[in-house]
């Protein structure tokens, strides 16, 4: 059974931009938030950075631990590291 996010409380993630999204992160290459899923973790970024980043992160592809994470509801790891990649020209 996998965990939700509702299961586990918010824990410490390492989130990394690339591309589009750090600069719409503000040109912020990384940064530590505290979030239990991809889904809480957008919300908290959307809220921090603004709507140009929340417009990237409803398109953006993220990367846990090197793994792509498609369930924005499955629960992070502690000391996650989170990759945020938008769409690319051409891919």
């Amino acid at each position: 059974m996998v965990a939700r996010s509702a299961d586990l409380a918010a824990r410490p993630i390492r989130v990394r931009y690339f591309a589009g999204a750090r600069a719409a992160a503000g040109n912020t290459s990384e940064e530590t938030v505290e979030a239990s899923s991809l889904d809480e973790l957008t919300v908290l970024l959307s809220g921090r950075h603004g709507e140009r980043l929340a417009l990237v992160l409803k398109a953006a592809s993220f990367l846990v631990n090197g793994l792509t994470c498609h369930d924005r509801q499955v629960a992070l790891p502690a000391g996650a590291t989170v990759d945020v990649l938008p769409p690319f020209a051409g891919g």
